[in-house]
């Protein structure tokens, strides 16, 4: 049997009580590793977090705890090139796929040190001005943040099983709050991988970080009123997350990201042959592509002016028709396969149910794998649809395909754009295409409501634009309805969830102490 790989909880390597569920290589079908949660005391290994790692972590300042996670950087860096081989065989995915996942987490922490450094030896934040209560301003109020005094619980996809775990302990850990990681089963090697390194490295104090795979089963019902969840996934998962007790009954903080129906709008003023036009055709053929579509931010939908409508969809297939699909050992492979087999079928099934109500520009399920056997194999190549008639559009707004997968869609006029746009219910990302900066600015204002970030791509932007699907963080990730509600990153305001905000009125002599003793909540990085 292939190694079970241990849980690192109550500070201490702790395996399950079976034979554990396999993770496979998704492209040659052999199983790799094995992970278990089967039977381990998940309330004990959570007191442990709060009563041991809490206390620890808050006993520093934020420049103390951002010199731990520069540490972290320091130990992922000496390690990099084996997560990148776990991540080949265990997500399917080609080397420079693999990095946005690997050093997008390593960035991200590295990021999070720097503005923690700016924070300096302080142990809270001030968040606002002090407020007179009285007439002759004796008596005064004045918000504080602290860190909160229980553990972060996250949840996490299995298309990130790096960057979703550093992008969430970076600002948590910053914080001064302990970190429970719960990986996708499918990826979590990678996940543990890191985890271990870390440990190993002896950076953090015992308790900050835990690493529990497997099942999910036990896995909110321990936690307490000050604790805090984030989950990355699906709406029926996050659903049943906000149903639970710990949350109903205890008020345990969540944050959701979920499904998105991410949008490319190309504005009208950008016609074939433009500049514009042509920066649409190359970012929806790489989101379509990187990481085989299953990023959370991808392109899922792309609306063109009805006069551009066929010259889009021919341009698109056209660069689609190039990209070659298969094992990511082979170098002229340039999009790997899908995480699993059942990721596969999903995709299929999916792509079937949009085919009902679309043309297909490209097919993707056409296309020929390179080294890799299609009947065992979670490879399939970027499929294109149309959905030339609006009456036939409909399910195109309400499924979302988890894979290289997109959808053209054309519109008459710039309100009906944003009236098609919106029917996705809420999104993480929009990216607007055009030359006329003035009218970017309108249309991102006018889907500002419905999206947690609006990507605009002008021809000066377009040598140095970070890219629709990457999430930075500098910029607000997470989007309203489908997508969640959820809010990460954008800079230092991501410590927000980690904290606790209260109001301390007193006499000047009180609040007087508060002045000057912390950076306010407008610091640098939000």
């Amino acid at each position: 049997m292939t190694e079970l790989l241990p849980n690192h909880l109550a500070g201490r390597w702790q395996t399950g009580g079976d034979p554990g569920t396999p993770l496979f290589d998704p492209v040659l079908g052999t199983e790799l590793v094995r992970v278990s949660s089967t039977g381990l005391d998940l309330e004990a290994a959570y007191a442990y977090a709060r009563d041991e790692g809490g206390p620890a972590l808050r006993a520093m300042t934020y420049a103390q705890r951002a010199t731990l996670l520069s540490s972290i950087v320091e130990a992922l860096k000496a390690n990099r090139d084996r997560y990148f081989d776990i991540a080949q065989a265990n997500s399917g995915t080609t080397r420079p796929d693999s990095a946005v996942d690997i050093d997008g987490a390593i960035f991200t922490l590295g990021q999070y040190a720097r503005w923690g450094a700016s924070l300096g030896d302080r142990h809270w934040l001030a968040d606002g001005e002090t407020v007179p209560m009285a007439k002759d301003g004796s008596f005064l109020s004045r918000h504080v943040r602290v860190p909160t005094r229980g553990l972060a619980l996250f949840i996490n996809a299995f298309n990130f099983p790096a960057w979703g775990l550093w992008e969430k302990a970076a600002p948590a850990l910053l914080s001064g709050v302990p970190v429970v990681a719960k990986p996708a089963t499918a990826t979590a090697w990678l996940t543990q991988a890191m985890v271990a390194d870390v440990i190993a490295a002896g950076i953090l104090p015992a308790g900050a970080l835990s690493v529990v795979c497997g099942g999910a089963r036990g896995l909110l019902s321990p936690l307490q009123p000050f604790d805090v969840v984030s989950f990355t996934g699906s709406a029926d998962t996050a659903a049943l997350i906000r149903s639970h007790d710990a949350i109903v009954r205890r008020s345990v903080r969540v944050n959701i990201e979920a499904d998105s129906l991410n949008s490319a709008l190309l504005l009208p003023d950008a016609q074939p042959g433009s500049d514009s036009f042509d920066l649409l055709v190359r970012e929806v053929v790489r989101e379509m592509t990187v990481k085989a579509g299953q990023k959370c931010t991808a392109i899922r939908r792309v609306f063109v002016p009805a006069s551009c409508y066929a010259a889009a969809g021919k341009a698109i297939a056209a660069k689609l028709a190039r990209i070659t699909v298969g094992n990511p050992r082979n170098e002229a492979v340039r999009m790997g396969s899908l995480a699993s087999r059942q990721q596969w079928e999903n995709v299929r099934a999916g792509t079937a149910a949009l085919r009902r109500h679309a043309e297909v520009l490209h097919d993707g399920a056409a296309v020929p794998l390179l080294d890799a056997d299609p009947a065992v194999a979670a490879c399939i190549g970027p499929t294109l649809l149309g959905a030339s008639r609006r009456e036939a559009a409909g399910v195109v707004h309400d499924i979302e395909v988890f894979g290289p997968v997109a959808t053209l869609l054309p519109y008459e006029g710039l309100p009906d754009a944003l009236e098609q746009i919106r029917l996705g219910q809420g999104s993480l990302v929009a990216s607007i295409y055009t030359a006329d900066a003035a009218l970017a600015g309108q249309a991102a204002l006018a889907l500002a409501d419905s999206h947690g970030r609006l990507h605009v791509v002008t021809p000066e932007a377009a040598a140095v634009h970070t890219g629709h699907g990457n999430v930075m963080p500098m910029s607000l990730h997470g989007g309203p309805g489908r997508a969640g509600g959820g809010e990460e990153l954008g800079g230092l305001r991501a410590l927000g969830f980690y904290h606790r905000r209260a109001a301390i009125q007193g006499a000047g002599a009180v609040t007087d102490l508060l002045d000057g003793a912390a950076p306010t909540w407008s610091a640098p990085g939000h």
